[in-house]
């Protein structure tokens, strides 16, 4: 590895060592009314994630830099408490919680998990700070493309990689209902508006690795979003010249509701391609959260039983008339340029329909459940009959003449034409049931089971040829009806430990999948840990390592020539993570340094071609290969009142496909012949097998 990078890893840890400043111990005890201890309190820094729990004896420890310092003390019964810290205070802290036994307006009790303390590394994003952030359309996801270690090719798109991965590898969730992208999209500005609204957010978690068994089978990253519950009147409009955005929240009683829509048309972007025509694209989505509280007026518990209701439906239409292109290529002294005439239309629609729920109820202290239904629908078309007549020529580089960047030298002719009609109808349905049980103040038993249910059917009808100086080329031809009618099952246990001391936390799981279309059963085991040393707390380090496999989708089942391959496997990725986070103090603002190491280790891959944001898969190969890196994170108010971070990240990735050939040519003098060299003709060649890694 290059020492560089190492040396800027050192000046980075050495240089955040030195503005961190002297840091304070404190401790005490939590108790109630009644001067018992209350076990399981989270502790947190305020504007952080740093923090600890009560133990069993309700007592506590926190290390903290020297400044003013605000506690948020918060637990299922009791109603959350705030407390400063004089840093000048040596005696222990006795902090008394008033138990909730009333249901009040103005109390927000936070139920997230019963144990707040990440074991991995997660990147928790501002909703305000993503909301915020300018991007073409107003998309979420282009928040994501700031962290370290995820990427985008296609300013239009919302699709994004991590780590290496490509667009298909990541997991997304609203409120714990599993999200899609489109399938026959093959361009950014076809894609649209992504699923995720914006201003319907309230929190982000996004794992670029080493997430937790409870989470479902993909190779590369899990995004877990929670919509609002607002307590309020809310409302908002946005209006520009792509479109606009609305929408309002608000509760009575024992109901919230959340409703926003969204119309963008990109007309007068896409006009300034590179490919002239006439272009026609809308995108329209509608989504609404619904909340409902089922709880007895009786129970001493707040939002015990708890109904989350999603639903939306998403429309895009995009048609496009495409005129002209102009590309130059090639070097300063040698110069190309492709010009190309386009007759006929292009055009794309789907519509999209989704509907969720998540039922909670909490039993008692102990016991909790969740059940998540979901169902989507989608119906997408893919019609297209273009012809292009394309024209290569040498380009004059010379300033000094008349025909300067004109073309001079005519090297071929030729036309091209794409026609196709394809359909693509998508029926997907998911059903889980997860429960969590509190051992004790320090641990907590996870576990669930669910199913997935898809019914695809895939209309195709499309050819594709060149027609140079009267040679005609079929670049491809797929006619046919294609049908996907799969289960997959799955089932997860996982334990978080917390010691007494908060200096060693540890998560361990394992996940089992089956999937009845190859019968593949595939069992993954994770594991992660943290460590809180006594002698620096405001210092974490984590640790993970574990087996993800992603079972194929349609995508990855089906062919170039329009065939389903139904002896594929499940793709795996074996992910080491070393990691660490330090609280830090600038500006007497607190601010948070985050770092990752990294190595995945990957197997039975499925090599595929990315044509824009379309990924076209060979199911019929399989590769190995690695994805290792560096990532770095500075989050914190650089700006006073202002959420923002600083991401850098150092990545290298390499494929091995198995039993991969390419072709060598040699001259009649047995000199090979590289790609550039004019006026060569081979005399023979030799296949070279097993050509072995590539970047």
């Amino acid at each position: 590895m290059n020492k560089k990078p190492a040396y800027l890893i050192l000046f980075i840890l050495f240089s955040f060592k030195l503005i961190a400043q002297e840091t304070i111990l404190i401790s005490g005890s939590v108790v109630d009314e009644n001067n018992e201890p209350v076990p399981g309190v989270s502790i947190m820094l305020e504007g952080t994630s740093h923090g600890t729990i009560t133990d069993v004896s309700g007592h506590f420890s926190l290390r903290l830099p020297k400044s003013v310092n605000v506690l948020i003390l918060s637990h299922v019964q009791y109603n959350k408490q705030q407390v400063s810290i004089d840093p000048n205070q040596s005696s222990e802290l006795k902090i008394i919680l008033i138990e909730s036994t009333t249901r009040l307006n103005d109390v927000q009790v936070e139920d997230k998990t019963i144990i707040d303390q990440e074991v991995v590394t997660v990147h928790k994003i501002d909703a305000k700070s993503a909301k915020s952030l300018p991007s073409t359309f107003g998309d979420f996801n282009k928040v994501l493309v700031t962290l370290p270690g995820v990427s985008s090719n296609n300013e239009l798109s919302s699709a994004y990689s991590v780590r290496g991965g490509n667009f298909d590898e990541n997991l997304v969730y609203v409120n714990d209902i599993p999200v899609y992208r489109p399938f026959l999209a093959n361009a950014g500005r076809q894609e649209g508006l992504s699923f995720v609204n914006p201003d319907m957010v309230s929190d982000i978690e996004f794992y670029a690795g080493g997430w937790e068994a409870k989470y479902g089978d993909k190779l590369s990253s899990s995004l877990n979003i929670e919509y609002k519950e607002p307590d309020s009147l809310e409302a908002a409009v946005t209006i520009g010249l792509l479109g606009g955005t609305a929408y309002t929240g608000g509760s009575s009683d024992k109901v919230s509701y959340l409703i926003g829509a969204r119309h963008r048309d990109s007309r007068y972007l896409l006009n300034t391609l590179e490919t002239k025509g006439q272009y026609f694209p809308t995108y329209t989505d509608i989504q609404t959260f619904l909340t409902f509280d089922l709880t007895s007026d009786r129970s001493v518990y707040i939002n015990k039983t708890k109904l989350n209701i999603l639903a939306s439906y998403g429309r895009n239409r995009y048609m496009t008339e495409p005129i002209s292109q102009s590309t130059d290529f090639g070097s300063v002294q040698r110069n190309f340029r492709l010009q190309t005439a386009f007759e006929g239309a292009e055009i794309m629609r789907y519509d999209t329909y989704q509907l969720g729920f998540r039922l909670t109820h909490r039993f008692n202290d102990r016991l909790r459940t969740h059940f998540i239904g979901s169902s989507l629908f989608t119906r997408e078309k893919e019609l297209f009959d273009v012809e292009g007549a394309y024209r290569l020529c040498d380009v004059n580089t010379n300033p000094s003449e008349s025909s300067f960047d004109q073309c001079v030298v005519e090297r071929g002719i030729g036309t091209n034409y794409d026609y196709g009609r394809n359909s693509l109808n998508a029926n997907l349905y998911t059903a889980e049931s997860r429960w969590e049980y509190l051992l004790n103040a320090n641990s907590v038993l996870e576990g669930g089971v669910g199913v997935t249910i898809q019914d695809i059917d895939d209309h195709i009808n499309e050819y594709s040829y060149i027609d140079s100086s009267d040679y005609i080329n079929i670049k491809s031809s797929i006619f046919n009806d294609l049908e996907l009618n799969a289960n997959q099952y799955y089932a997860y246990a996982q334990s978080t430990h917390l010691w007494k001391d908060s200096v060693h936390a540890i998560n361990a799981g394992v996940r089992a999948t089956l999937w009845d279309y190859n019968d593949q059963l595939l069992i993954s085991p994770r594991i992660s840990y943290r460590l809180a040393p006594k002698w620096d707390k405001i210092t974490t380090f984590k640790f993970s390592v574990g087996m993800y496999q992603q079972p194929p989708f349609y995508r990855e089942l089906r062919s170039y020539d329009g065939r389903l391959q139904d002896n594929v496997q499940a793709q795996r990725s074996l992910h080491f993570i070393l990691g660490s986070t330090r609280l830090f103090y600038m500006w007497g603002r607190p601010f948070l340094f985050t770092s990752d190491i990294y190595r995945k280790q990957l197997y039975d891959i499925i090599p595929y071609d990315v044509d824009n944001v379309r990924l076209r898969y060979y199911p019929d190969q399989t590769g190995e290969g690695f994805a290792q890196g560096i990532d770095f994170r500075v989050h914190g108010e650089f700006v006073k009142g202002t959420q923002s971070w600083f991401s850098v990240s150092f990545l290298q990735t390499k494929e091995n496909i198995v039993g991969d050939t390419y072709s060598v040519y040699f001259d009649p003098n047995g000199n090979e012949i590289y790609k550039g060299q004019l006026n060569q003709v081979p005399s023979y060649t030799e296949e070279v097998r097993e050509v072995g890694w590539i970047r």
